[in-house]
């Protein structure tokens, strides 16, 4: 009988194999302190994340999910207000925003980055209107200069979801610090992942940054100024990310030399559209992603050659059920809708073999030719 690869999506093993010993002597010294929610560890995330990002203020907080619902909360958002957010994303983004009080208004993305089409927003924007939450998807920016002079015209907030573009820049600014706020999630697959769960916050307004702090630590403790919730980073989660922070950037430069090889092993390959980068960006390829017209049958194909694909996402977000109250078409959001039976995300991890990706590209060319004949 062949036999064939077994190439994962992501190989989290590889990279906690090589920072094994560093982190399980920084797991052992919070045992050994029993020092599991806040102190030392806690703050020096805080303070390197913030130093790394290149913003004021770090509120950590235990996800990612969290963060939006905190930051958005610090910008005073509640019933009656309608924020725009994308129409390509995970639900994190749009729950957070119902979980305010607030409605979600849904944006088309480009057809080709799969990111907020930002010419699409003004027409929007309505008296209730109170933000715009753009997401940095799959570890690139969205264009956010227009973006930027379109929410300072109408007097809007802009929350940048940053979830999966880690230390991604756009025109040599590090993303989250462009809006008025930012969020992070750390979640362990992230290009900067916990090993569980957890989450930040960023801002260089320290009202913003304050009330943060207050709503996701009980309204203040001991004082209880609001009322707030629980939502905290524990403390092996920030030393583990300590730990991988001082990496990052090398991992950066591995996925993005995977990505390269990806492209140029496609690039005669007309049957598939690789991921666009676009000029003014640095894309740090959390995921990459092409499109076909045969995705199903490919991933069929890849799954019994011993290859993991994921989709991301198999629905645009307006057509799931959790928001058929909107009575969205697929009229209404034409790129996102059309972009979600084409997409497809292959393997990609800062430590991928180049004979993984060579077999990878090989055997989506078989599928083709078999397909062909």
């Amino acid at each position: 009988m062949k036999t064939h690869k077994s190439i994962p999506f992501a190989n989290l093993h590889a990279q906690h194999s090589a920072l094994r010993k560093e982190i399980d002597s920084a797991i052992f010294n919070i045992v050994e302190k029993s020092a599991f929610i806040r102190g030392p560890d806690i703050e020096y995330f805080e303070e390197s994340f913030a130093k790394a990002i290149g913003t004021n203020h770090c509120i950590s907080c235990a996800n990612g999910t969290d963060a939006l619902y905190i930051a958005m909360k610090a910008l005073g958002v509640g019933h009656g207000d309608e924020v725009i957010t994308t129409a390509h994303s995970w639900i994190s983004t749009s729950e957070a925003i119902t979980q305010t009080g607030a409605r979600v208004v849904f944006c088309d993305v480009n057809s080709d980055d799969f990111l907020l089409d930002t010419s699409k927003v003004e027409r929007l924007i309505t008296k209730k209107t109170k933000g715009i939450i753009p997401v940095h998807l799959f570890g690139q920016a969205v264009d956010m200069d227009p973006l930027m002079k379109m929410a300072k015209n109408h007097n809007l907030w802009v929350l940048e979801d940053c979830a999966q573009a880690h230390f991604a820049t756009y025109k040599g600014n590090m993303v989250g610090t462009i809006g008025d706020i930012a969020t992070f999630s750390f979640y362990p697959g992230k290009n900067l992942g916990a090993m569980g769960d957890a989450g930040c916050i960023v801002t260089d307004r320290t009202d913003l940054s304050e009330h943060a702090k207050l709503f996701a630590r009980h309204g203040g403790k001991g004082e209880h100024l609001i009322e707030g919730i629980n939502s905290r980073m524990d403390t092996i989660q920030a030393a583990i990310l300590n730990i991988k922070l001082s990496y990052i950037a090398e991992w950066t430069n591995l996925r993005r030399s995977a990505a390269a090889t990806y492209n140029r092993l496609l690039s005669e390959f007309d049957k598939i559209t690789r991921p666009t980068e676009n000029s003014y960006n640095k894309h740090v390829y959390h995921l990459y992603v092409i499109k076909t017209q045969k995705r199903d049958e490919l991933k069929k194909y890849l799954q019994s050659q011993g290859i993991q694909t994921v989709i991301n996402y198999t629905k645009a977000l307006p057509f799931y059920k959790a928001y058929e109250y909107l009575e969205h078409t697929p009229e209404d959001f034409p790129n996102a809708f059309n972009n979600q039976s084409k997409i497809l995300s292959i393997p990609i991890y800062p430590e991928i073999p180049y004979g993984d990706q060579k077999y990878i590209v090989s055997k989506i060319q078989d599928f083709h030719s078999l397909k062909d004949k």
